[in-house]
């Protein structure tokens, strides 16, 4: 199995998130989860489609060799993207230029995809049967929007032994990354005519007191040594959307703000929400601002000595932490399965106007894989 063409193939199969939108046909991970199925097969894999969204479904591939006792172990990619919008190459030609392969998913996640199936394809199904540990493969839906491949999978299959993500980290291990909460506050005012302010209550002028302290006390409390992680460093604020008003003659009734906070294990279990009111609270803008935070995902936060990182750590892998999450997170709260995020691939190519992935890197991939894989 060549693994730059099977890339191409993959990345020639549209599966753009649904909900970051995209030109007709395009959208969905349908297609791409049964040509993956069709691949598994042909390794000899006993596949079943799980739908976890309508005409969305997780594609999962097990391996024979089960045995009572024996460790199982999960190679999950994800099988959807990012949008096409504003890309500057053909974003489903998978051309080979200059040592690169280019694409959209080339590196967020279908390289890492082509590299396990690659690396199966390497070990063989002899080999694979008889293994230390069982071994199945998951291509998971939605990632790129509220994880809900990975939750679907997590709820319906809980309990392997340990999961290796697919995920671009330059074949490091991300044993550990934060977790994030969005929330929003928002000020209220009196809207009137632009011309007399003065009979009205600017909101947009409410919301400088809250956007001062936030970058005075609120960063100072995120950095208190009590949130801090040896790896990850202090959580991070990051006021993402302000919106306020309607018109330019109209005084602004309401100012909202977008927050992204990236939680530190610490921090995710003290509470962010908790948190937050207590800021409001010193500041003296409790009864000023109103809070809502979305869903909460979760830090991940495997040990550095969990025993399949160890076999990692003995192949020479990097261990490593990231301020990005991934699917991982979600094996690991819901479905009590320990993992890390690892593949080739750089994070830094991955949602780019011109994606791409170096043939070389897709390469040391499989071979990355096929190392964990014989180390079982």
């Amino acid at each position: 199995m060549n693994v730059t063409t099977l890339l191409q193939d993959l990345i020639r199969i549209p599966s753009v998130n649904p909900d970051g939108g995209g030109p007709a046909g395009t959208t969905g991970e349908k297609r791409v989860a049964e040509f993956v199925g069709g691949v598994l097969e042909k390794l000899g894999a006993r596949v079943t489609y799980d739908e976890v969204l309508p005409g969305r479904p997780n594609v999962i591939g097990v391996f024979p060799g089960g045995a009572p006792g024996k460790p199982r172990v999960l190679f999950a990619p994800h099988t959807d993207t990012v949008g096409i919008e504003g890309m500057t190459i053909d974003p489903f030609g998978g051309e080979i230029r200059d040592g690169r392969l280019y694409g959209r998913g080339a590196c967020d996640t279908k390289g890492t995809m082509a590299a396990m199936l690659a690396a199966f394809a390497q070990v063989g199904l002899p080999r694979l049967a008889t293994l230390g540990a069982e071994i199945t493969f998951v291509g998971l839906v939605a990632e790129e929007t509220g994880q809900h491949g990975s939750r679907h999978f997590a709820r319906h299959h809980p309990g392997y032994d340990f999961a290796i993500v697919g995920e671009p980290t330059r074949c490091a291990a991300v044993h550990v990354h934060k977790g994030c909460t969005w929330a929003k506050m928002e000020t209220r005012g009196t809207a009137c005519h632009g011309s007399t302010p003065e009979r009205g209550k600017n909101a947009i002028y409410a919301m400088l007191p809250v956007l001062h302290a936030l970058e005075d006390d609120f960063q100072q409390r995120l950095r208190d040594p009590r949130f801090a992680h040896p790896v990850l460093g202090p959580p991070t604020l990051n006021i993402g959307v302000i919106r306020g008003g309607s018109r330019t003659n109209i005084v602004p009734e309401r100012c909202v703000i977008d927050l992204d906070i990236r939680e530190t294990p610490a921090l995710h279990h003290y509470g962010i929400e908790r948190l937050l009111r207590e800021f409001l609270a010193a500041a003296g803008l409790e009864k000023d601002v109103t809070l809502r935070l979305s869903p909460t995902c979760p830090p991940l936060d495997t040990p550095a000595d969990h025993p399949f990182v160890q076999k990692l750590a003995a192949l020479g892998t990097p261990l490593v932490g990231a301020p990005w999450l991934c699917d991982a997170t979600w094996l690991a709260a819901e479905g009590a399965t320990p993992g890390v995020a690892a593949g080739p691939g750089d994070i830094a190519q991955a949602h780019t106007a011109d994606e791409f992935i170096e043939v070389a890197e897709l390469e040391r991939g499989v071979a990355f894989y096929r190392s964990f894989l014989e180390a079982l």
